[in-house]
């Protein structure tokens, strides 16, 4: 069974933050190479965050520029979020660390 809050999440486009904790360009992009980044969606009460496993094969980076925090990173990849597991897409300016993201629903 779908839990609401996943449901709510995979319905439209939602605002998101990347980082944790105010992390800057450098670390976005450390993190981002990893293949493991934290999303904010910060519409829903106190924000939920995720841990997403980044799917490198459907990752843009093109334009990007993580020194000078410029561009617009797009990031999908897996994620868990109340026993759902779940596939994260997200398009995050790197000037501000927002953007707008969704959830799709792999399996309840």
């Amino acid at each position: 069974m779908i839990n609401e809050l996943v449901e709510r999440l995979s319905t439209g486009s939602h605002e998101v933050v990347i980082g944790y904790r105010g992390e800057k360009g450098k670390e976005i992009k450390r993190n981002v190479e990893s293949g493991y980044v934290h999303i904010k969606f910060i519409q829903t009460r106190g924000g939920t965050e995720l841990g997403v496993n980044i799917d490198l094969d459907n990752m843009s980076s093109k334009e990007v520029d993580f020194d000078q925090e410029r561009g617009v990173l797009h990031l999908e990849g897996f994620a868990n979020l109340n026993y759902n597991l779940v596939r994260c897409i997200a398009d995050i300016d790197l000037t501000t660390r927002t953007g707008e993201g969704t959830l799709k629903v792999i399996k309840e």
